[in-house]
C-alpha cells in the first residue's frame, strides 16, 4: 500500500459537475521544450497507461516533450529527497498526502495557478493546498479491498467473500485454502505500518492518543491486531525467508494461482487484467467494525524548474484530461479525481472485477492514516520494524509493540 489516507470528510460527497476543458498550450518563448516527469504511481503493470496519457497530452501540445522516470515506491521518495537535495529534481513530481506536507513547507513546490478546479473532487483539491493556494493537484483517489481467487475457492468448495464477512472468516477460509504439497497459499496481507493502523481500527483500537503526542495502541486490543498480521506467517501466507515483503510478492503470487486471497490496493486491477482464472474483491472483513484504507496522489510542480507554465499545463492534463479519466476508469488504475458523478458511475459497468460496488462500499467506513506534526516517516519506519521482527520470531508481539510505543513516543512526544 502504498499510498497517503485521505480524511473522511469529503471522500463521499460528490458534486455533480461537468469536467472542464483542458488547459490551453502554453506559449513558450523558446519554442519546443523537454519537461522531467518523476513518478511512483505507474509503477508495477500501469507504464502502459501513463504513456497513453503523456502521448496525447504531446499531441495537444507539440511543442512540450515529457521525459518519464518511472521508479519502484519503495525508492521513490529517497529518490525524491536526494534530488532535492541535489538540485536536479524533475520538473513535475508525483507525492502523496503523508509527504505533501514536507514538500510544500521546504519551498519545494511551485504554486499553481490551476484553470479547472471545479473539475476536481473538492476534497481532493483541497488537500493539496496550502491557505487556499494549491502547490499539488490530485492525480487519483484508492482504497485497499480484499482480493480472491474465485477458481480456488470453487475446488475448494468454499463460499465466496462477502461484505459482512469477519476476520473469523477470512481465518476460516485462509486455513482452508492453504495446501502445502501444491504450495498454495490462502491469505497475504503485508506486515507494515499502513496494515497495522487500519487493522487497529478494524479491532475499535487506536494508533495516536487523542492529542497525538504518544501511541495508543499498546493495549490487548492492539496486541490482537498486531498478531492478525504477523501470525499469518508461515501459517496461511509465506514467509519472509520465502520471499513474502519483497515488491509485487503478492500479486505475483496470486497471478501465479499460487494465493487464495490478498488485501491489496485497486491500482493492481490492471496487473491482473490477464489472469487465467476467474477472481473478485470484497470489502475488507474487520473483527469488531469494517475499516478501509483510503489513499491519494498528487503531483507538484518544481519551485526550480525552467518551465513552469509547461509543467503546470501537463500536471493539469495529467490529472484532469478526459483521456486521463477514460485511462484510468478503463483500466482499473485507481479512481480519477474527478468531480463528474456520471464519469464514475461508469466505472461500475466495467468488467473485471465484477465487484467494483465493493470500492464504492469500502468508503462507507474509513481508517484514517495516524499524522503527527514531527517524526511521521520514523514512526512509521519504526511500527514496521518492530512487527517484522515479531513476524521473523525474533520478538514476542508484545515486546515489539513494547518497543515502539517507547521508541515512537521519544521521536514525536
Amino acid at each position: 500500500m502504498k499510498r497517503s489516507l485521505l480524511a473522511a470528510g469529503g471522500i463521499v460527497g460528490v458534486s455533480a459537475l461537468l469536467l472542464s476543458a483542458c488547459a490551453s498550450e502554453p506559449a513558450s518563448e523558446d519554442g519546443p521544450v523537454t519537461i522531467t516527469y518523476s513518478n511512483f504511481t505507474s509503477a508495477g503493470g500501469n507504464e502502459d497507461n501513463l504513456q497513453t496519457i503523456v502521448d496525447a497530452f504531446e499531441a495537444e501540445n507539440p511543442t512540450i516533450t515529457v521525459d518519464i522516470t518511472t521508479l519502484p515506491y519503495g525508492d521513490y521518495f529517497t529518490t525524491l529527497q536526494t534530488d532535492l537535495a541535489a538540485g536536479t529534481v524533475a520538473d513535475v513530481v508525483d507525492t502523496n498526502y503523508d509527504f505533501f506536507p514536507q514538500l510544500a513547507s521546504s519551498g519545494s513546490l511551485a504554486p499553481l495557478e490551476v484553470t479547472n478546479p471545479e473539475s476536481y473532487r473538492e476534497s481532493l483539491i483541497d488537500a493539496y493546498a496550502v491557505d487556499g493556494t494549491s502547490y499539488g493537484l490530485p492525480s487519483s483517489f484508492s482504497d485497499v479491498v480484499l482480493y480472491y481467487n474465485a477458481d480456488l475457492f470453487d475446488t475448494a468448495g468454499l463460499d465466496y467473500p462477502t461484505s459482512d464477512w469477519t476476520w473469523a472468516d477470512e481465518q476460516a477460509a485462509a486455513d482452508a485454502l492453504t495446501d502445502s504439497a501444491s504450495g498454495t497459499w490462502g491469505d497475504h496481507q503485508p506486515v507494515s505500518f499502513y496494515e497495522f493502523y487500519k487493522v487497529l481500527d478494524q479491532n475499535g483500537a487506536s494508533f495516536l492518543s487523542d492529542d497525538r503526542t504518544s501511541v495508543a495502541f499498546n493495549t490487548p486490543a492492539g496486541i490482537e491486531a498486531a498478531e492478525w498480521l504477523t501470525d499469518k506467517s508461515g501459517t496461511v501466507m509465506p514467509t519472509i525467508e520465502e520471499g513474502q515483503g519483497t515488491a509485487d510478492f503478492d500479486t505475483n503470487l496470486f497471478l501465479e494461482g499460487k494465493l487464495g486471497m490478498m488485501h491489496s490496493g485497486i491500482w493492481v486491477f490492471g496487473a491482473l487484467a490477464d489472469a487465467p482464472f476467474t477472481w473478485d474483491i470484497a470489502v475488507e472483513p474487520g473483527n469488531t467494525q469494517q475499516a478501509s484504507a483510503v489513499f491519494s496522489n498528487a503531483v507538484g510542480v518544481s519551485a526550480a524548474s525552467d518551465h513552469i507554465a509547461e509543467a503546470t499545463a501537463f500536471a493539469e492534463f495529467l490529472t484532469s484530461s478526459q483521456t486521463m479519466i477514460d485511462v484510468r476508469l478503463d483500466s482499473g488504475w485507481e479512481l480519477p479525481p474527478t468531480s463528474d458523478e456520471d464519469q464514475l458511475a461508469v466505472y461500475l459497468t466495467k468488467d473485471t472485477p465484477a465487484n467494483r460496488q465493493a470500492v464504492f462500499d469500502s468508503l462507507d467506513s474509513i481508517a484514517l492514516t495516524p499524522l503527527v506534526e514531527n517524526g511521521q516517516q520514523e514512526m512509521q519506519d519504526i511500527v514496521t520494524e518492530e512487527l517484522i521482527e515479531a513476524q521473523a520470531g525474533r520478538k514476542s508481539v508484545a515486546d515489539a509493540l513494547a518497543s515502539a510505543e517507547e521508541r515512537i513516543n521519544a521521536v514525536i512526544g
